[in-house]
């Protein structure tokens, strides 16, 4: 496995990050601005995840660059869990130090009769919790499932504390009410707080 990660830890410049990841699975490519305007060019090979991703730069204001090769004549697990990898990556070297962040959030997202929640602490202390289940196996080529491992390889390589749950009827509005309510949250943590001078902890540090 290959990684590389470029940050810009200035807080003068933008809060960016380019991240690639060659295995004998996947072959990905990420840029990731948080402080974005919610443009996304996605592709994975899997239209509905491109949807979803797409859905996390445009609600979550960030712009997203990637692309992903994937062994999916296997499945779309592979595929699915390396770009949750390369993004939480990319969002944890693009924070830096996380210096001046409002760091705590949470939102509940509705999509006609599904509901999703995501609360988040950018800790720097991966964890992750669900609730809930998805009501059909797949949407598309996508397995509903993988919107759990998304979280969770997210929050991992991230380093978030990361709870979210859903509830609804119909896996397409289940799923991306999810990637929603992850994206708004997410938005919410990351932004910087003008009130704030350094590390939002007592202990000086986010960094585990």
């Amino acid at each position: 496995m290959n990684e590389s990660a470029s940050a810009n830890g200035d807080e003068n410049e933008a809060r960016t990050a380019t991240v690639t990841r060659e295995t004998g699975e996947t072959e990905i490519e990420c840029t990731l601005a948080v402080d974005g305007t919610g443009t996304a060019d996605v592709e994975t090979g899997i239209g509905f995840f491109d949807h979803m991703l797409t859905a996390l730069a445009k609600h979550g204001f960030f712009d997203l660059e990637l692309t992903c090769d994937g062994d999916l004549e296997v499945d779309d697990h592979h595929t699915v869990e390396d770009v949750a990898i390369v993004v939480g990556t990319a969002l944890d070297e693009a924070l830096g130090d996380r210096s001046g962040i409002v760091r705590y959030a949470d939102r509940r997202v509705p999509l006609d009769e599904a509901v999703a929640s995501a609360v988040v602490d950018v800790s720097g202390r991966p964890r992750f919790y669900f609730e809930g289940s998805f009501s059909q196996d797949t949407v598309g080529e996508f397995t509903s499932d993988m919107a759990r491992h998304f979280g969770e390889s997210l929050a991992m390589n991230a380093g978030l504390t990361l709870h979210v749950a859903v509830d609804g009827e119909n896996a397409h509005h289940e799923v991306e009410a999810l990637f929603k309510a992850l994206a708004r949250t997410l938005d919410d943590a990351t932004r910087i707080d003008e009130r704030r001078e350094g590390t939002p902890s007592t202990k000086g540090t986010l960094d585990g």
